[in-house]
């Protein structure tokens, strides 16, 4: 990257950085089972959810419970479940429609990220009724009041329940880009271990490599405070100790320890920015339609191996912090455990060392998407231009 360019980034991230403790953020209020929402609901005199979920989820039977206890309590929800992996603009105006038709007053996601990136949206539509989903792409750009969103995640591993943005695919060009606004941070998040019990494993694995890259790149970025420092810690540790038996289903305290990780490397993140994985992420998923956890996964130790001795200190912090070695061993050797500890986590729950399907013609392309999201935003530990992200994509390919 060259100088003036560098030289504006860090500019950008330094008063974004300043400006944090400014910033209206804020934690969605827990709860613990999908029963509790019919309260949450009557207490706020709302009585027409809509519900946002995809067809496998309902189809699994996994919205029984929460569309039947709104049934008890007079408030039947609206369902929109034709949400898709990674969704769309057309996705998100067919659910809008519902909304209108139905004369909804609030929203309920059901499901990972896609759903919930997908009622997100809606919220932002109905708040800027006059404004295309397009135009509120980037930072601060929603400004108003969304309807009352309730987040139930199906996955421990997208943190989404507690982040203000919102990521969607242009129907049109298969772009994926960002919307963040603070009100679109959902008020309530219910963390519900029996939701995710029937998730299968392979992608209860994905997720939860998703949550840990959360954490560790909000660690490693160069926003971090005391608050998201601590958070990722909190997250790093319980992904290494519970995601193995989570993604069994062998524990329903592992499968809540992982809700709780997840919640927290969003509580992390949301404050201190992704990075360079999530850029090259978001290109592959919006591009290939490839499931973003799984991307993530194969990135991250690959992307933190090519940061080099930049992220040494704080990747040996992360190593003690998960019990993978000892302070007295030094920060180099401690980085490449915690990366050998990735990779061999990756292959314990199966998931590949590499991403097939990327083709070469496609990598500027690509990159120009990674590039794009990532600078000046993400306050990555070092800086790449496009032609250095090129390179990410040909080592991940193999």
């Amino acid at each position: 990257m060259n100088k003036i360019k560098k030289i504006y980034c860090r500019t950008y991230q330094g008063v974004l950085r300043a400006a944090l403790p400014f910033l209206p953020y804020r934690n969605p209020k827990i709860l613990h089972s999908v029963t509790e929402i019919p309260g949450v609901l009557t207490e706020r005199g709302l009585k027409r959810p809509l519900l946002v979920t995809d067809g496998s989820i309902r189809g699994l039977g996994l919205t029984e419970r929460l569309e039947e206890v709104l049934k008890e309590s007079g408030e039947p929800a609206f369902v929109y479940d034709r949400t898709e992996q990674n969704p769309t603009t057309r996705m998100v105006a067919e659910a809008l429609q519902v909304y209108r038709d139905n004369g909804c007053d609030c929203i309920i996601s059901f499901g990972g990220g896609s759903p919930m990136d997908c009622a997100k949206a809606v919220g932002a539509c109905v708040a800027r009724p006059r404004k295309p989903l397009k135009k509120m792409a980037g930072i601060l750009k929603v400004g108003r009041r969304i309807p009352l969103l309730i987040a139930v995640p199906t996955t421990a591993g997208t943190g989404s329940e507690t982040t203000l943005a919102a990521v969607i695919v242009d129907s049109e060009t298969r772009h994926k880009y960002v919307v963040n606004d603070f009100p679109l941070i959902p008020s309530y998040a219910v963390l519900d271990p029996a939701v995710i019990a029937t998730l299968p494993s392979s992608i209860a694995a994905a997720t939860g490599m998703d949550a840990l890259t959360h954490a560790v790149e909000a660690y490693i970025g160069r926003s971090s405070t005391g608050y998201t420092r601590r958070e990722a810690k909190k997250a790093v540790r319980a992904v290494f100790h519970d995601i193995e038996a989570a993604a069994a289903h062998t524990s329903l305290r592992a499968e809540k320890g992982m809700l709780i990780a997840a919640h927290r490397a969003g509580r992390a993140f949301t404050r201190s920015y992704v990075g360079y994985i999530h850029a090259v992420s978001h290109s592959l998923s919006g591009m290939y339609d490839m499931p973003h956890g799984r991307t993530n996964a194969v990135l991250l130790p690959l992307v933190l191996e090519m940061y080099g001795k930049t992220v040494h200190r704080k990747l040996a912090e992360l190593a003690v912090c998960a019990g993978i070695g000892k302070a007295s061993e030094g920060q180099e050797i401690l980085a490449g455990k915690f990366i050998g500890a990735i990779y061999r986590l990756n292959e314990k729950l199966g998931i590949p060392k590499k991403i097939e399907g990327i083709a070469e013609e496609d990598i500027d392309t690509l990159a120009s998407y990674a590039d794009r999201e990532a600078n000046p935003l993400y306050p990555v530990p070092v800086l790449w231009d496009k032609e250095a992200l090129k390179e990410v994509y040909r080592k991940a390919r193999g």
